[in-house]
C-alpha cells in the first residue's frame, strides 16, 4: 500500500487489505461489509441503527452522524432513540418493514446499541422483538456493551444473563478484528434463526484500535440442512403476539429457532479448538477478550501453542457463548480429565458446560469460580487481565505438569517504592474526573446552607464527589428524585433539590418529575441544561425543548413554580413564551433563587441554562460561536494564594503554582474557556484584559527551525508503547496517530485507550502493541501492556506516570522513560490550600527506578508548547517526538509525520511540535538555550542597594540560602515602605539566626522565619495593591502574553465600598492607573495618624500579626534546645496559612491563632 495513497476514510471503504480502526468503528464496518456482501448476492438492502449512548459505547451516535454521506449512500438509516427501549423498539419495527407494509428494499438490517443498564431497561421491547422474529433477509445485531470494571458507570456490569433471558444468541468478541468479523457471523445467524443476536462487547474492545484485515472473502457462512416441522427450516415472523400464538412462537424459540442456531454453530465451527487436538488431560476454555489474556498469560510462562500440545493443555474458545453448542462441548472434552474455564464476573459458560456434561461417560471435572478444594479462584468481581490469569493459573498447571514446565507468571521487576506523601494526603497526587474548565456544574450543583441535593447520572453525578458539595447518592438514569419521593414521608428533613441534566430528563427524567407531582413531594428538581448530553461526547439531546417551551411543558404538568438561572438573561430575545409565573434571573443569584424555591410547597423547578463548556469550546473553535474578546489575568504579585477563586470555579484552568513567595494562582490561558466565574473571587489581584497589538515573536521562534533532515535513532523494530497522560488533552490521538503510522508502515497495530472518566480531565493511560506483519502471535495476545512489557513510558502527566499500577508495566534495564515534567494540578489542588504537588525528586526517583534512569528524558512540555505555540494542545506530540527519537518507537518518523497530515488537525504545528521533541534527544541543551519562562510570570525583582547588601552582610553565620531570601526580601521592603522598615526586618531575622546558630548547623528556622516575618509585614493593603498593579513587570508580562495593545480592567471590591454594602466587584481602566499611580506614592502613610485606610479593625489586625509572631517565636527561643527545634519550626511555619483579603484572611488568621495556640499552649 502506497502511503500517498491512504485515507482515514479508507477505514470504511476499502474493499480488501488492513485498515485501522476502534472497536466501536467496526460496528459501523459490520453494517457496510453486510451491506456489501448483499449486493453481491444480488440483494437491494437497507438498514436501521438505533439505541442510546453510553460508554463503552458512547460513541456510535458520533460516529454515525459522522459518516452521514456513507450512511446514505448504502440505505443506513440512523435514528437515536430518546432512550433504549425506544431505540429497540423502532429496531423492531425495521423488521416488520417488508412483512406489514410494502417494502421498498428486500431487507431491512437492523442494528440496536446500548451499555448494560440500557439492556436491562429494554428488556421488555426486545423480548417482544426476538419472539416476534426478523425480516428473513434483514436480521438484527443487538449490540451490548459492557463496563465490567465500572470505569466509567455506577454498576460494573456483564449482560449475558439478560441476554439469556431475551433469549438472545451471543457472540463475544475479544479483539477490534473479532468485532468486523463476528458483527457479520450475528446478521448471518439472525437470519438464519430468526433471532435478534447479541455482540457483547466490553470496554476493553470498545476503547481497543488496531490494524484490522478486510475483505469480502473473511465471513463465508454456510446453512445447515435442519428441518423442522417435516420441512426445511424457515422461522415465523409474527407480530401478533396473543394468546396462542404467543405460545406458538414460544415453542418455536425453543424447538426450532434455537436448534437451528446449535446446527449453524457447530457446521461453520464457530467455536474452536486449539492446542492438544489428542492425547489432551487438561482443558481451559475462554472467550472474547478473557481469551487473549488466557493465551497472553500463558505464553509467558513458557506454553506456547507446540509446547501446549506437547503438555496435553487443550483450549476452547467459544465465539458463541450461549447457547453453548453441545457437541462441540462435547468433543472438546473428549479425553480430558479436567476443565478450567476462566471468564470475568460469574459462571456463565462454567455453568452451561456443567449442564452439558453432567452424567456423560468419563465426565472430566470442571472447575473456574472455585477450584478443587471449593475454595474462591478465578474472581466474580471486576476485570480480568493477563496479570491476573498467570498468577491464578500458574499453580494448578505446576500442580499437574511440574514446576520446571512452567514459567513465571509475571516477569521478575525489582522496584523501590518511593514515597509520595503519608495516608492522609493521598488524596493531593490522585488524578481523579473533575468538571472541565467553566463547567457550568462547577456553580449550578452548589446549594444552600441547610440544604442538600440528591445526585444522579451523568456529568453533574462528579458533584458528589466534590468535598465542597452537599450533593448525595446516585440512582438509575430517570430515577432522579424518586427516592426522595419514597424517604421524605419518613424523614425530619423538609425539602431537598434534585440535580438532572436535560439529556436525562429527555430520556426518561421527566417521568420522575411526574412522580413527585403526583405523590405531592417537596422536591427542588434543578434541570442542568447545558444542551448536550456531555458524558458521552457532547451529543446533542434528542427530542431536546428550548427553554421557554420546556418551561411550558413543566407548567402543563403542574409544577408549582419555575424559574430559570442563565449566564446570559437576554438570549431569549424581547419577548420569550416562558409559562407564566417565569422568573428569569441571572446566575449570580442562584442562591438567593433556591432559598425561594425550597420554601414553596411542592414541587418546583430550577432550569440552569448554560452551554456545556467544552462543546462551547469546540463550537467557537468551529466558528459556530464568537470567541470573547476578553481574557481573565491574575497579578501573582497580588494574588495572596487563599484559593477562593478556585473554591468558587472550581476550574481547573485557575491553576496554583509555587513562587519565590509562596503559592500563587494563575489562569491557564490555552485551557481557559472563559466561563469568567473565577472573578467571583474575592481579590484585587484579578485583571480584564482585551488583547490587542504585537505579542513578542519569541513564541513561534522555533516553528521555521528544525527541517526533516534529523538524524534517525536506532529504534525498536517492534515493541510495546505505554502512554499516561490527563482526558482532553489528546493521549488517544496520539495512540490512534501511532497505529495509523504502523498501518503506513507495513506493521500491525494493537491498542487500549482506558479512559474511564478520562474526558472529565481524569487519567488516560494508552497501551500500543506494534509487531511485524510476520510475527503475529500464534496464540494471539491481549491490547493491554502486561507487567513489566512497556518499551517505551510516555508519561504527558506526572502524577499519571508515578502511578504504581502504570508503573508496573515499566521494568528496570528495558523500558525508557520520556516525562513531561508539567505540574498540572488536581481538582482537590485548585480547591483546597493545603493540597501540594508531591516534591519533584520524589516524583523523578520513583519513575527513574522503575526505568533505565541514565537513558530518560525530562523537560516541562506544558511549558514549552505554551511558550512556543500559545497552546498546550502540541505538549504531547513534543514528548512523542523524545520518544521516538530515544528508539522507543518502533514506527518511521516518516509514517508518523504522515499520519499527522491525515488526522488534518494543526498539521503544521504538530509537525514541528514532534521535531521539536526529537531535537531535545539529539541536542540535550536545546530547552534551555530556548531560555522561556513560566507564561504569565509576573517578576519581583526589587534593586539590591549598598545598604540593603550591607543589612544582609549584618547577619550572623548566614546560610546562603538565608542570604538570598534576605536580599530579596529586604530589597523588596524597601520598595514597600523604606530601607527603615526593611531593617528592622533583617534585625529580627538576625536574632533568631543568632539563637538557632548557638545549637549547631541547621539553618531552616532561620530561613523559614525569614520567609514568614517578610510575609506578615508586606502585607498588602491599598497602598502595596496599587505598587503592585503599577510595576513595569506586571504590564510587561500583559503585554508578552496578550499584545503591547492590550487593554486592561482591573477588578476590585474595595474595602471601603464594601462596607458600604457594595457586594460586587468594580471595573477599573485607565482610572485604575491613574488612581494606582497617586496612590502608590502615598505609602509614606502607612501606619501614621494620616493613614487613610489604616483605621479600620481589619488593617490593625495586619500590623498587630507582625508583633504577635514575633513574640511567638521570641517565646521559643527561651527554650530552643535540639529536642525543641522542630517545634519551633513548625510554629515559624504557621503563617503560610495567613491568606487572601478582608473576611477570607480574618478567617485564616483565627485558623493560624488556634494552630499556634495548640502547639504553643
Amino acid at each position: 500500500m502506497a502511503l500517498a495513497d491512504f485515507r482515514l476514510e479508507d477505514r470504511f471503504v476499502r474493499d480488501e487489505g488492513d485498515v485501522a480502526m476502534s472497536g466501536v468503528q467496526a460496528l459501523l464496518r459490520v453494517l457496510l461489509d453486510q451491506l456489501r456482501a448483499d449486493r453481491r448476492d444480488g440483494l437491494n438492502n437497507a438498514a436501521m441503527v438505533s439505541g442510546y449512548r453510553g460508554s463503552p459505547l458512547g460513541g456510535i451516535d458520533t460516529l454515525m452522524h459522522g459518516n452521514a454521506e456513507e450512511l446514505a449512500a448504502n440505505n443506513i438509516e440512523f435514528v437515536p432513540g430518546l432512550n433504549e427501549d425506544l431505540g429497540a423498539t423502532t429496531v423492531w419495527g425495521s423488521q416488520l418493514a417488508n412483512r406489514n407494509f410494502e417494502g421498498k428494499f428486500d431487507g431491512v438490517l437492523g442494528m440496536w446499541y446500548g451499555k448494560a443498564p440500557g439492556v436491562d431497561r429494554s428488556g421488555d421491547a426486545i423480548r417482544h422483538a426476538n419472539v416476534c422474529g426478523v425480516d428473513p433477509k434483514g436480521g438484527v445485531l443487538l449490540v451490548a456493551g459492557d463496563d465490567p470494571a465500572s470505569k466509567s458507570s455506577t454498576l460494573a456490569s456483564e449482560s449475558e444473563f439478560a441476554l439469556l433471558h431475551f433469549q438472545t444468541p451471543i457472540l463475544y468478541p475479544g479483539s477490534v478484528q473479532e468485532v468486523a468479523d463476528y458483527g457479520r457471523i450475528g446478521y448471518e445467524l439472525s437470519r438464519y434463526s430468526g433471532l435478534w443476536v447479541s455482540l457483547k462487547i466490553v470496554t476493553n474492545v470498545a476503547d481497543g484500535y488496531s490494524t484490522i484485515k478486510v475483505g469480502p472473502g473473511r465471513v463465508q457462512m454456510q446453512r445447515p440442512g435442519f428441518e423442522w416441522n417435516g420441512g426445511p427450516w424457515q422461522h415465523t415472523q409474527q407480530d401478533s403476539l396473543f394468546g396462542p400464538l404467543a405460545v406458538r412462537q414460544e415453542l418455536e424459540i425453543h424447538e426450532g429457532r434455537l436448534e437451528a442456531t446449535d446446527a449453524f454453530i457447530h457446521l461453520n465451527r464457530l467455536n474452536t479448538t486449539s492446542g492438544a487436538t489428542s492425547d489432551a488431560r487438561i482443558g481451559l476454555v475462554a472467550a472474547g477478550k478473557t481469551y487473549y489474556d488466557l493465551r497472553e498469560a500463558l505464553d509467558r510462562m513458557g506454553l506456547d501453542e507446540s509446547t501446549l500440545k506437547q503438555r496435553g493443555i487443550r483450549i476452547y474458545k467459544p465465539a458463541v457463548v450461549w447457547p453453548l453448542e453441545p457437541n462441540g462441548v462435547r468433543e472438546f472434552a473428549s479425553g480430558l480429565e479436567t476443565i478450567v474455564v476462566v471468564e470475568e464476573k460469574r459462571a456463565f459458560i462454567e455453568m452451561f458446560m456443567r449442564e452439558i456434561l453432567y452424567g456423560s461417560t468419563n465426565s472430566p471435572e470442571i472447575f473456574g469460580k472455585r477450584d478443587s478444594d471449593n475454595g474462591f479462584w478465578f474472581p466474580g468481581h471486576g476485570e480480568m487481565d493477563a496479570d491476573l490469569i498467570a498468577r491464578k493459573i500458574r499453580p494448578f498447571l505446576v500442580e499437574r505438569l511440574g514446576d520446571a514446565a512452567v514459567g513465571p507468571a509475571v516477569r521478575e521487576r525489582v522496584t523501590i517504592p518511593v514515597a509520595l506523601g503519608a495516608p492522609d494526603t493521598k488524596k493531593q497526587s490522585n488524578r481523579t474526573p473533575s468538571f472541565c474548565s467553566g463547567c457550568p456544574h462547577n456553580r449550578s450543583t452548589w446549594v444552600p446552607e441547610g440544604s442538600e441535593a440528591g445526585g444522579g447520572i451523568g456529568c453533574h453525578g462528579m458533584a458528589s464527589m466534590t468535598p465542597t458539595r452537599n450533593v448525595k447518592g446516585t440512582t438509575q438514569m430517570g430515577g432522579e428524585g424518586v427516592q426522595w419521593v419514597g424517604a421524605a414521608p419518613f424523614v425530619t428533613l423538609e425539602h431537598r433539590f434534585q440535580n438532572i441534566g436535560d439529556g436525562t430528563f429527555h430520556h426518561s427524567g421527566s417521568l420522575a418529575v411526574r412522580q413527585a407531582i403526583a405523590a405531592e413531594t417537596n422536591v427542588t428538581f434543578k434541570i442542568l441544561y447545558n444542551a448536550a448530553v456531555a458524558m458521552t461526547g457532547g451529543q446533542a439531546v434528542d427530542g431536546g425543548m428550548e427553554v421557554p417551551e420546556l418551561t411550558r411543558s413543566l407548567e402543563a404538568e403542574g409544577v408549582a413554580k419555575i424559574m430559570v438561572l442563565s449566564h446570559d438573561t437576554e438570549k431569549y430575545g424581547t419577548a420569550p413564551n416562558f409559562a407564566p409565573g417565569t422568573e428569569v434571573w441571572h446566575r449570580d443569584r442562584l442562591d438567593e433563587a433556591q432559598r425561594i424555591l425550597r420554601d414553596v410547597p411542592g414541587c418546583t423547578v430550577l432550569i440552569y441554562d448554560q452551554p456545556c463548556a467544552a462543546e462551547l469550546r469546540r463550537d467557537r473553535k468551529r466558528g459556530k460561536v464568537a470567541e470573547p474578546a476578553m481574557r481573565v489575568f491574575i497579578n501573582e504579585a497580588v494574588c495572596e494564594g487563599c484559593g477562593d477563586c478556585g473554591e468558587k470555579s472550581s476550574c481547573l484552568s485557575v491553576q496554583p503554582i509555587e513562587t519565590e513567595f509562596g503559592r500563587k494562582t494563575t489562569i491557564h490561558q490555552s485551557s481557559c474557556n472563559k466561563d469568567f466565574t473565577c472573578l467571583d473571587g474575592d481579590c484585587p489581584a484579578f485583571i480584564e484584559v482585551i488583547p490587542g497589538g504585537s505579542v513578542p515573536q519569541k513564541s513561534a521562534m522555533a516553528l521555521a527551525e528544525i527541517a526533516d533532515d534529523q538524524p534517525e535513532p536506532d529504534r525498536l523494530d517492534e515493541g510495546n508503547v505505554l502512554m499516561m497522560g490527563i482526558g482532553g488533552t489528546g493521549v488517544v490521538t496520539v495512540n490512534q496517530l501511532l497505529a495509523t503510522a504502523a498501518l503506513l508502515d507495513g506493521k500491525e497495530a494493537h491498542g487500549l485507550d482506558q479512559t474511564g472518566l478520562a474526558q472529565k480531565g481524569g487519567p488516560v493511560v494508552s497501551n500500543l502493541k506494534i509487531r511485524r506483519p510476520d510475527s503475529e502471535l500464534e496464540l494471539g495476545e491481549a491490547n493491554k501492556i502486561a507487567t513489566g512489557e512497556a518499551d517505551a513510558y510516555i508519561v504527558f502527566d506526572l502524577l499519571s506516570g508515578t502511578n504504581p499500577i502504570n508503573l508496573e508495566k515499566a521494568m528496570p534495564g528495558r523500558t525508557i522513560a520520556l516525562v513531561s515534567s508539567s505540574k498540572v494540578p488536581t481538582g482537590a489542588m485548585v480547591r483546597d490550600t493545603s493540597a501540594e504537588y508531591p516534591e519533584w525528586s520524589a516524583l523523578q526517583s520513583t519513575i527513574d527506578s522503575a526505568t533505565v534512569a541514565e537513558k530518560n528524558v525530562y523537560y516541562d512540555a506544558g511549558n514549552l508548547s505554551d511558550n512556543l505555540f500559545r497552546s498546550h494542545m502540541p505538549a504531547n506530540i513534543i514528548v512523542l517526538g523524545s520518544a521516538y527519537q530515544s528508539g522507543v518507537v518502533p514506527i518511521s518518523a516518516f509514517a508518523i509525520e504522515r499520519a499527522i497530515e491525515l488526522n488534518g488537525v494543526a498539521v503544521e504545528m504538530n509537525i514541528q511540535a514532534f521535531r521539536i521533541g526529537r531535537q531535545i534527544v539529539i541536542e540535550p541543551d536545546f530547552v534551555d538555550a530556548l531560555g522561556i519562562e513560566r507564561v504569565g510570570k509576573v517578576g519581583r525583582e526589587a534593586k539590591v542597594s549598598a545598604a540593603v547588601e550591607a543589612l544582609v552582610q549584618s547577619v550572623p553565620s548566614p546560610s546562603e540560602e538565608l542570604e538570598r531570601l534576605l536580599r530579596i526580601r529586604a530589597a523588596d521592603l524597601v520598595a514597600y515602605q523604606n530601607t527603615r522598615y526593611a531593617q528592622k526586618y533583617v534585625e529580627s531575622v538576625s536574632q533568631i539566626r543568632s539563637a538557632e546558630a548557638a545549637l549547631g548547623d541547621d539553618t531552616r528556622l532561620s530561613e523559614t522565619y525569614a520567609r514568614y516575618l517578610y510575609k506578615l509585614m508586606a502585607y498588602k493593603d491599598e497602598y502595596e495593591v496599587a505598587r503592585l498593579h503599577r510595576s513595569k513587570e506586571f504590564h510587561d508580562a500583559i503585554h508578552e502574553q496578550f499584545g503591547d495593545g492590550s487593554k486592561v480592567t482591573y477588578k476590585l471590591h474595595p474595602p471601603s465600598m464594601r462596607r458600604l454594602g457594595l457586594d460586587q466587584k468594580i471595573g477599573l481602566g485607565r482610572s485604575g492607573d491613574v488612581a494606582f499611580g497617586v496612590l502608590r506614592r502615598m505609602k509614606f502613610l502607612r501606619g501614621t495618624p494620616l493613614d487613610l485606610f489604616g483605621n479600620t479593625a481589619h488593617r490593625k489586625m495586619e500590623r498587630a500579626l507582625v508583633g504577635e509572631y514575633q513574640e511567638m517565636i521570641e517565646q521559643l527561643l527561651t527554650d530552643l534546645r535540639p529536642e525543641t527545634y522542630d517545634k519551633a519550626l513548625e510554629v515559624a511555619e504557621l503563617p503560610d496559612m495567613i491568606r487572601g483579603y478582608e473576611e477570607i484572611k480574618e478567617a485564616n488568621v483565627e485558623k493560624f491563632r488556634q494552630a499556634a495556640k495548640a502547639l504553643i499552649g
